[in-house]
């Protein structure tokens, strides 16, 4: 594909508590570690397919602050181009993550700031990266009327569309027959279609639902079951890959996203563009952090050569 992946979303300084349990309402605990890093999905995404080869664009709002500082400087390791607005009345967004101690599950809270603020009109203003994409890509931290708007002329100009159903939410009439790929996991897959996901059975029924409502394929992430690609005439389950003791899953979805992307404008095939975005997944998991944790080209080549 001719172009470069470009990705709507949000940037959050994550904050990120691990402990050996949540607290109950009332109760305070005291916690094992913290962390402050940089984080949200659209962001996570733009560094991991960077970092996988891709050329990059993200767009997005920032405030005018210590977080937006920070986001700068992973973008620019990274490799990451910008098309970002920088605004004085409103924050950079920032995420409580809880970390539990013993298995690395994660619970979130997002609080987007200034990103939560992205309206169809700013949409307009960024018209020129979307048309001229060869995949766009959005999930559904702004708000979902800016994401449909993008979708919108994503398809117009004939551009690749990854729509990233997280978090979970409900899709306005229309949403899906704008996406060429929807990726929801298990959860979020669910909440879209009723269907309960705890089989592969059950996973490629809500594939059959997501397509019956427009999506051109839908590929469900299924944690440490690998994920399932399902397009109508195929439907094939990757396994996921062994790439060492886990120790957080908050930036696995991300890590699979901006990794299949990445393989898609390499010219791979949906499927072993799949196995690429679970192999980035992989690595993701094994060490700490969102955005710290995407993997580089080379180390995600060597193990899918592995296995």
């Amino acid at each position: 594909m001719a172009g470069p992946i470009v990705i709507l979303g949000v940037f959050v300084a994550d904050a990120a508590y691990r402990a050996d349990r949540l607290p109950k309402i009332g109760e305070t605990l005291l916690g094992n570690s913290f962390a402050l890093g940089p984080g949200g999905k659209g962001s996570n995404q733009a560094v991991a397919a960077a970092r996988a080869g891709a050329e990059t664009r993200f767009l997005t709002k920032l405030g005018r602050d210590t977080f937006a500082d920070m986001a700068f400087r992973i973008w620019e390791e990274a490799g990451v181009t910008l098309a970002v607005t920088q605004h004085d009345d409103q924050p950079t967004g920032s995420a409580f993550i809880f970390l539990e101690e013993a298995t690395g599950n994660n619970a979130i809270i997002i609080c987007p700031g200034v990103a939560g603020t992205i309206a169809p009109e700013d949409i307009e203003g960024w018209r020129s990266e979307i048309e001229n994409a060869a995949v766009f890509m959005t999930q559904l931290e702004q708000p979902m009327d800016a994401a449909m708007r993008a979708l919108e002329i994503a398809r117009g100009a004939g551009v690749t569309t990854i729509l990233n159903t997280a978090p979970a939410a409900d899709l306005p009439d229309g949403m899906l027959s704008l996406c060429d790929y929807v990726t929801p996991n298990e959860h979020e897959a669910e909440g879209l279609t009723g269907i309960h996901v705890r089989t592969l059975d059950d996973a490629r029924k809500a594939a059959d639902r997501l397509i019956a409502d427009g999506a051109g394929a839908a590929i469900l992430t299924l944690g440490e079951n690998g994920a399932l690609y399902h397009d109508g005439d195929v439907s094939v389950h990757v396994p996921a890959f062994n790439a060492g003791l886990v120790r957080e899953t908050t930036g696995a979805g991300d890590a699979f996203n901006g990794g299949f992307a990445a393989a898609l404008t390499r010219g791979m095939t949906p499927v072993d563009a799949v196995r690429f975005g679970c192999a980035t997944a992989a690595i993701s998991v094994t060490r700490p952090g969102t955005a710290a944790s995407m993997p580089r080209l080379e180390e995600v080549e060597s193990l899918l050569a592995k296995q």
